[in-house]
């Protein structure tokens, strides 16, 4: 199927679905990624005969001969957006054409058959409409929807698969900050890079975050709640946080992101920060920025705020930045106001509870 086609998913509903009354405890505190929705989508792919046999499912096993391409190549990508219940009941998206179009991009990287937007929005939708109660009533709550695509070809040799499978997995999840907003301390790695200007930075595939694994474990354990990694040429440069873009509020209202290169994921939630941020007066920059400097201007005062965005914690304020050298905080060290007003701001426009200038919510029911 090319962009503009369409498949019938054939719906087969599970048999035993989580009773009502089970559910609705599960959806009282879920947490993040640990309760799953009764269903999942699948769509096949093979070379010369293109997407086929979409359906949605009841969520279950995957059966996966010990030769599965991915096993042994990673030829395997992710997305990551929220499904938001709505005042009058409906449900709505946050931007999927977005996501559409990152998931087609990290493909286009790892060698893989990209999955046409309408695919990607339409399973999006057949899921949704399937396992609607499933999204939470709480005004803080959200269905966490990940869709993900695999070389599922039975073979060994380093070769692009001739087979894929795309799914799509949901996850009712709470707050992620529980009894309010707190700055988080983040780590600056010395010895892990995230990414390399030629390598797979751009794309959101597993590979990466796995690589992130060891340095991140290094933050908590010096008593940091995320890891900052710095650029892999000359060790000076902040990039990102392990699974967030970082953004800077300077004393004269600009705010600054390093800028995307390659090595950076394009995150969705950056780009709608750097929009939101335009619209309310900012002079918005994407520069690079050194960690020195950023310590010489958080003790000058004229850093005044930092933060780091993405799909899970939305905007998240950044109080103390430690390495082995010592800490410092960024401005009073707790939530600034422009980063505030800007999470509420851009949580209001998800949820439905104010204006959407861009266009970037998508109703499915």
């Amino acid at each position: 199927m090319n962009g503009g086609e369409t498949l019938d998913f054939e719906i087969r509903r599970n048999p035993q679905p989580v009773a009502a009354a089970e559910r609705s405890a599960l959806l009282a505190n879920p947490g993040f990624g640990r309760i799953f929705t009764d269903h999942m989508v699948t769509v096949r792919y093979a070379e010369g005969k293109g997407w086929y046999d979409a359906r949605v499912e009841p969520r279950g096993p995957i059966a996966m001969d010990p030769a599965t391409a991915v096993l042994h190549y990673a030829q395997e990508i992710f997305e990551g957006l929220k499904a938001y219940r709505t005042a009058d009941g409906g449900v709505s998206m946050f931007r999927p054409e977005a996501n559409a179009a990152r998931f087609r991009s990290s493909a286009q990287r790892l060698a893989m058959a990209p999955v046409p937007e309408r695919l990607f929005i339409d399973s999006l939708e057949a899921l949704i409409r399937v396992d609607r109660d499933w999204v939470p009533t709480d005004p803080e709550g959200s269905l966490y929807l990940r869709p993900f695509q695999y070389a599922s070809e039975v073979f060994l040799g380093v070769k692009p698969s001739s087979e894929y499978l795309f799914l799509i997995i949901a996850s009712p999840v709470g707050s992620y900050f529980k009894g309010g907003v707190q700055p988080v301390k983040v780590w600056v790695s010395r010895d892990y890079t995230r990414a390399a200007p030629g390598g797979t930075g751009a794309a959101k595939c597993g590979g990466n975050y796995a690589a992130s694994l060891v340095a991140q474990a290094e933050a908590m354990e010096h008593g940091c709640d995320q890891v900052v990694f710095l650029d892999a040429v000359e060790r000076k440069y902040v990039e990102e946080l392990g699974g967030m873009n970082v953004f800077y509020v300077f004393d004269d209202g600009s705010i600054t992101t390093p800028p995307l290169t390659g090595s950076i994921l394009p995150g969705i939630t950056r780009e709608s920060v750097l929009r939101l941020a335009a619209d309310r007066g900012h002079a918005v920059r994407e520069e690079q920025y050194s960690y020195e400097q950023w310590r010489a201007d958080a003790a000058s005062g004229r850093l005044r705020e930092a933060f780091a965005c993405g799909t899970a914690a939305v905007v998240t304020p950044i109080g103390t930045v430690r390495d082995g050298d010592g800490e410092f905080t960024v401005g009073s060290g707790e939530a600034g106001e422009a980063t505030m007003a800007l999470r509420e701001q851009l949580v209001a426009i998800q949820r439905g509870t104010a204006p959407d200038p861009h266009g970037w919510v998508h109703r499915v029911l």
